[in-house]
């Protein structure tokens, strides 16, 4: 079992996309599925897979991956692999810091 993400444990509050809330999620880092950086469903799986991938736990790596979702990555990243993938190569440098 993997890392649990409440939206209380988030930086910053994100729009629910109800339309949308039952729809399949994060499905892997080849997902080619359109992600949605405004919708609270689709946020908390992505960050909880990158979270795991990292084997992390800690609020300041939940933190600096909302900083980097919000203020850093380019929009041409667009599908979830692509977040992924972004989101776990920045997170990998900044700790290698």
């Amino acid at each position: 079992m993997g890392l649990i993400i409440k939206p209380s444990d988030l930086k910053y509050k994100y729009p629910k996309s109800v339309t949308t809330r039952h729809d399949p999620k994060f499905q892997g880092k080849d997902d080619p599925a359109i992600f949605n950086r405004d919708d609270l469903y689709d946020i908390i799986p992505m960050f909880e897979a990158v979270m795991n991938e990292l084997e992390r736990d800690d609020a300041l790596t939940l933190h600096t991956l909302e900083d980097l979702m919000n203020m850093n990555m380019p929009r041409i990243c667009s599908t979830r692999g692509e977040v992924f993938d972004f989101l776990k190569y920045s997170v990998e440098q900044l700790l290698a810091e």
